[in-house]
């Protein structure tokens, strides 16, 4: 049996810790030959490949990045010129290299690419990756924790020169069009404030909730997703790329709302953007074990002969669902969730 792997879309922590956990088992328990791919899907159009050892894996559970590589802006059925390569992919994969089965580890594109991959016949097992925790039908990702930790320090930090100087302080967090990230980072960072996709906001309500914090609290700790917007205005973009699987790339809306608040404030208003420290840096534990979990059923999936299903995570047990039933669709924060619910009954002002 020969398998391929791949990590696709944008880095984040316990990468590693799944190409581990994929790797030993199919080498040691079903004698399997395993190779990676590199840079995701780019591997399979531009031939880069290397072969996977027990020797190769072992030593990077709690690496950060991936040893393989990535790459977030290569779509085989749609390249960067538009043109439809993916039976020169398929024919690497499947001709060239002789592989029996793809696992592919990433996020909705990754998954997305992989399922049409699968349908065009090459048997695919998915892992979810996303720092966002934003793929449905699955209740957490590895990489999500991570982000929420480096996040939850970053404002313990910011609240300390808060306080000191009596500010505003803003803190912009990744997460696309979801607000995961915001949400459990803020509740773990002790922001008065959390702003998300899911729940527009009134920037008028939310200037008069500063002001009265001025003269009872003296300063305010906001922590807003990249993809939050004020009720009438649209996503803050950043950057927008063309012939991209995700041509728009979000950012700046925590110095847009800088900007909205300080001709109503007295208190000074400053924004930090954590950006890509978020995706950075070695795994937490909880990650590293998930991310081995993961790995482990994905490589227990292919041992059965379980393709074209993504691993995921239910309640407290790994389970795996069918690669159709989540490719192109997203997960947001839904309005009855506890962590929700929990910010609102601690007093946290959500904007709606």
């Amino acid at each position: 049996m020969h398998i391929g792997l791949l990590t696709g879309g944008g880095d984040c922590p316990g990468l590693n810790a799944v190409i581990r956990a994929v790797t030993l088992p199919l080498i040691g328990e079903c004698a399997a030959r395993v190779t990676g791919i590199e840079r995701g899907f780019w591997g399979l159009l531009h031939g880069a490949s290397r072969p996977l050892e027990a020797t190769t894996v072992r030593g990077i559970l709690a690496e950060g990045g991936t040893i393989l590589g990535t790459h977030n802006r290569c779509d085989p059925f749609k390249d960067v010129d538009g043109v439809d390569r993916s039976a020169q992919a398929l024919a690497y994969a499947k001709d060239t290299l002789k592989l029996d089965a793809l696992v592919a580890i990433g996020g909705d594109g990754t998954m997305q690419i992989a399922e049409r991959f699968h349908r065009l016949g090459l048997p695919v097992v998915g892992v979810p990756k996303t720092i966002d925790n934003d793929l449905p039908e699955n209740d957490r990702s590895f990489g999500f924790d991570s982000a929420v930790a480096v996040v939850a320090e970053a404002l313990d930090r910011l609240a300390t020169t808060a306080r000191s100087h009596g500010r505003v302080m803003i803190a912009e967090t990744m997460g696309r069009y979801a607000g995961w990230i915001a949400l459990e980072g803020g509740l773990a960072g002790g922001a008065d404030a959390i702003l998300i996709p899911e729940i527009p906001f009134d920037v008028a309500a939310l200037a008069a909730w500063c002001r009265e914090r001025e003269s009872r609290e003296g300063h305010t700790l906001i922590c807003i997703a990249e993809g939050a917007r004020a009720t009438g205005h649209d996503l803050t973009v950043k950057t927008r790329l063309e012939g991209s699987p995700d041509p728009i790339r979000l950012g700046g809306v925590g110095s847009w709302l800088q900007a909205q608040l300080e001709p109503h404030l007295q208190s000074e208003v400053r924004t930090t953007l954590l950006g890509h420290v978020q995706r950075g840096g070695t795994p937490t534990a909880f990650d590293r074990v998930l991310a081995t979990r993961f790995g482990y059923h994905a490589a227990e999936l292919v041992r059965a002969g379980d393709f074209g299903r993504m691993v995921v995570l239910k309640g407290a047990d790994c389970a795996s669902v069918t690669l159709e039933s989540v490719a192109g669709r997203s997960r947001p924060v839904p309005m009855d969730d506890e962590r929700l619910l929990a910010a609102r009954g601690v007093g946290v002002w959500l904007g709606g």
